[in-house]
């Protein structure tokens, strides 16, 4: 049965198209090559001189690293393809035998190889790749066959003729010990090709391999871009969320404030509120959960913020510490002096009412 197409494609329709094969060479190079190879020298009839010739365009002579047997149609004239670590915290460190991606965390709070595996794995998913094996401690990933099909020569009156290209990658994820830096690699293991259903013989060059190796390494961290993209975005928003704060003022106990956060996002959290009550941070020092603070006499602010109340701060310096409270993920945040003792619980109780309040204000997000 004929095809139903438009009377103006018929004659576009009977022609074939290039072949991927056909687009890595020059048009009629072996014929061209073989032309200049068997063309003569310049011949002096004699009683004339030699014609001083230019060196000018004198092809130079191969180095001992240069593969002497890509010419003519084995030379691949397409223009190399270049790695594009576009994904927030990924970088390109090539070496001799592959090209890796070096991935450093953009979350301390996240595992850096459980989220380069669960990106991978929702990218395959994404592009309908199967995964024939996964090992999570030896970080690798090995895809099922990957094919991708082109239609090159179209017929009116017969079936197409197609061009199928089948391959598959094994992907190396590696983080080092620290935690905080890793990298990907991709390595093509099977490829095959065939036109209208023949399978073609193709011996595959070392640029070839690094040209597929390229492509879909830019492709899956493209994929990684926007997955990063989105967790970063996620990450301001539940920073930008207040955090609510309880007093703790137990009779016959020091005095605290209950910040319903982990550590970490309390932390952020202090070093965004502290200057806007007027606590300048001096120093700090993240490890021991202390934030070094001076407080200077400012009657405007103080009255601004809690009212007609006189705050029982003194001018000088101060400290707040941090204890992580890890079985119920919440923090506590200590009022102490400059002499590291804890402050009076009612200089703590008086600060709370501007210091919760504005912890708890939900802030906006760029």
């Amino acid at each position: 049965m004929l095809k139903q197409v438009s009377p103006l494609l018929l004659i576009a329709a009977v022609t074939a198209c290039s072949t991927p094969i056909d687009r890595r060479q020059a048009n009629d190079v072996d014929q061209q090559y073989s032309d200049l190879v068997s063309a003569p020298p310049l011949v002096i009839p004699e009683g004339l001189s030699q014609p001083t010739y230019s060196k000018e365009y004198d092809i130079p002579q191969l180095g001992s690293k240069v593969d002497a047997t890509l010419v003519g149609s084995t030379l691949d004239i397409r223009p190399p393809l270049q790695v594009l670590p576009m994904a927030a915290g990924t970088r390109v460190e090539e070496g001799d035998d592959n090209i890796k991606i070096m991935v450093e965390s953009i979350d301390n709070d996240s595992d850096l190889k459980q989220e380069i595996f669960d990106v991978l794995k929702e990218y395959f998913a994404s592009k309908s790749i199967q995964i024939l094996a996964e090992d999570y401690e030896a970080g690798t990933f090995e895809t099922d066959w990957i094919e991708s099909s082109e239609v090159v020569e179209s017929s009116f009156w017969s079936s197409d003729k197609v061009y199928v290209l089948r391959q598959r990658y094994i992907y190396n994820v590696g983080v080092r010990p620290h935690g905080r830096s890793g990298s990907v690699t991709i390595d093509l293991i099977e490829h095959e090709e065939s036109y209208d259903g023949e399978l073609q013989q193709i011996i595959l060059s070392g640029e070839d391999k690094r040209r597929y190796t390229i492509d879909i390494l830019n492709d899956s961290i493209s994929y990684m871009s926007i997955k990063r993209s989105q967790a970063m975005k996620a990450k301001r928003l539940k920073q930008s969320l207040g955090i609510d704060v309880d007093l703790v003022a137990e009779q016959d106990e020091q005095a605290y404030w209950l910040a319903d956060a982990k550590f970490k996002r309390t932390w952020d959290r202090l070093r965004i509120v502290l200057p806007e009550m007027g606590f300048e941070i001096v120093d700090m020092d993240s490890n021991k959960g202390l934030l070094f603070i001076d407080v200077a006499d400012d009657s405007g602010f103080w009255s601004s913020l809690w009212g007609d109340k006189k705050l029982t701060l003194d001018e000088g310096s101060y400290r707040i510490e941090l204890k992580d409270d890890a079985e119920d993920n919440k923090t506590q945040i200590h009022l102490l002096g400059a002499d590291n003792e804890p402050l009076d619980s009612e200089v703590v109780i008086a600060v709370y009412e501007g210091f919760s309040g504005l912890m708890e204000e939900d802030r906006k997000v760029r």
